[in-house]
């Protein structure tokens, strides 16, 4: 295992993920309200395309940090050690309290791609992969329950689409999430997405 972490007494449930994350759905509200303020559409149009780039970084951010999620799960499932620091555990499931915000997300990028189109005239294209994760994440989710019993990494499902990852490729993927819990740009773990659903239940 890679030295940037350290599993001693357990794997921490967040490795530091949380501190760089904005949530998703008050900022989203905040900014549509700002934006149906103005009346007048060329006021609209000049607010959301202010509003633009942050609206894509919040969505290529949370899409990273759910793929995050499922690869620090990958690679702390088989070490056998308490899970430390689980807000989630031992509280009440609730299944779409749990998917909430995810299934937000995925609502709201279908809206953005049509507001895009509305106020900018241009058409906003996300990667296949993006729509992909947040699916994935949705059943990871409703797998372990909100993680509301994961006390142990053992206790951790996978999802079936989900590659059975070597040492060194956990090693790799470690490292990069240590890199992304010091910068905060979570588009790092983009390229690690084939390496987590390359293969499938079959090998």
């Amino acid at each position: 295992m890679t030295e940037k972490f350290d599993f001693t007494d357990g794997a921490q449930f967040d490795p530091g993920f949380i501190g760089h994350l904005n949530a998703f759905v008050p900022s989203i509200e905040y900014i549509y309200q700002n934006l149906y303020r103005f009346k007048n559409f060329s006021q609209k149009k000049m607010q959301f395309k202010m509003q633009y780039n942050k609206i894509v970084h919040l969505i290529e951010t949370y899409t990273g940090f759910y793929l995050g999620c499922m690869l620090w799960a990958a690679c702390i499932k088989d070490l056998d050690k308490p899970v430390l620091n689980n807000l989630c555990y031992g509280i009440e499931y609730d299944e779409n309290e749990t998917i909430g915000e995810a299934d937000f997300v995925k609502k709201y990028i279908e809206q953005f791609q049509k507001d895009v189109k509305y106020y900018l005239g241009q058409d906003y294209k996300i990667d296949g992969f993006m729509m992909k994760v947040l699916d994935e994440y949705m059943e990871f989710l409703k797998l372990n329950k909100g993680f509301t019993s994961v006390q142990n990494t053992s206790d951790i499902q996978l999802n079936k689409e989900m590659a059975k990852l070597s040492q060194a490729e956990k090693d790799s993927i470690l490292n990069t999430i240590a890199d992304v819990v010091e910068t905060g740009n979570f588009k790092e773990l983009y390229p690690l997405n084939d390496k987590l659903f390359a293969k499938t239940a079959n090998v």
